[in-house]
């Protein structure tokens, strides 16, 4: 792992979404699995960044009707699979040992497997019946951050071709402006984020659950890289399980804008002058806000927002690295 290399593959955020969006105007990549709607049976297994892409897009899923699961790949409790079931493998590197051992125990069940992979030549490739690729090129930086950016996206055309909906071509291209933008104007946001977001007790990031992924995977930033203590939450649940530290605790908080449930949240910090950094939404009670290109659009927050928190997380890493 390399913070420099993390840097870098943030940097190309952009380009490589929009070759994405170029390849989702002229392709279903989830065509080869011939998916109906009426019958599919999904369960999505992985670990990490994996799995928080994947529970998002099961939720999305059944919002729609559709049967569809989302389990870490470690869990002894998988559902019961056969025929007819699909179950969509997805590791970035097509190498973690605890997917590769799902399949194992799913592999005498009758189940077809499509494998989501960053590595077309990789164990998960060779155990898989189709191969959706990421296409977010080589992650030289050892961290999963453009590859979980392109997973969703893959999920956002699954959803779309289930629901007969228009492929996410375009939403993948705003996603692609609204990085681009936050890595133009970086100098302009970052210090101040920073200097709010990272605190002497460890950051909290929430999310609303059609989202959630992204404070989970902000979070993870902030351990991988530099180390940092992070956690993320649901933020209607926030109330119910973070709330707690808010008055004991030097608590820093980075809330993720759109949900319903942020009353609930200004209920406790409004008045006990909780450190907050909005993403992508104003509130009155911020420290600091940061808006982006798109951020009016709910899928281009999914799929451009963690950027702020794996920026703040690459910077803080390399200064780690010089001291």
């Amino acid at each position: 792992m390399n913070p420099d290399a993390f840097a870098a593959d943030l940097a190309e955020k952009p380009a490589r979404l929009a070759e994405l969006a170029a390849a989702l105007e002229h392709d279903d990549p989830w065509a080869p699995v011939g998916l109906d709607a009426r019958s599919a049976d999904l369960v999505f297994v992985g670990m990490g960044s994996s799995h928080y892409a994947s529970s998002v897009a099961a939720a999305r899923l059944r919002a729609r009707g559709v049967r569809a699961v989302a389990e870490l790949a470690s869990s002894d409790l998988l559902p019961r699979t056969g025929p007819g079931t699909i179950v969509v493998a997805v590791s970035a590197s097509g190498g973690s040992r605890e997917t590769l051992d799902a399949l194992d125990r799913v592999a005498d069940s009758g189940a077809r497997v499509v494998g989501v992979t960053n590595v077309e030549s990789s164990a998960l490739a060779e155990r898989a019946d189709v191969i959706v690729p990421m296409l977010a090129g080589p992650e030289h930086g050892g961290v999963a951050c453009r590859s979980f950016q392109h997973t969703l996206a893959l999920f956002l055309a699954l959803e779309a071709g289930l629901s007969g909906t228009v492929m996410p071509a375009a939403t993948v291209r705003a996603a692609a402006d609204a990085s681009a933008d936050l890595l133009d104007r970086e100098s302009a946001w970052l210090p101040a984020v920073t200097e709010a977001a990272l605190g002497p007790d460890g950051t909290h990031l929430a999310a609303p659950a059609r989202r959630l992924s992204s404070a989970q995977q902000s979070a993870l930033m902030l351990r991988e890289g530099p180390r940092l203590a992070a956690i993320g939450c649901e933020t209607g649940d926030w109330a119910h399980v973070d709330v707690y530290l808010t008055k004991n605790t030097d608590y820093r908080l980075v809330l993720f804008g759109g949900s319903r449930w942020i009353d609930g949240v200004r209920e406790w910090t409004d008045p006990r002058g909780t450190t907050i950094v909005s993403v992508g939404e104003d509130l009155p009670t911020a420290t600091v806000a940061v808006r982006f290109r798109g951020d009016e659009d709910d899928d281009v927050r999914l799929l451009s927002e963690t950027l702020v928190m794996e920026l703040v997380a690459a910077r803080r890493w390399q200064a780690q690295a010089q001291a």
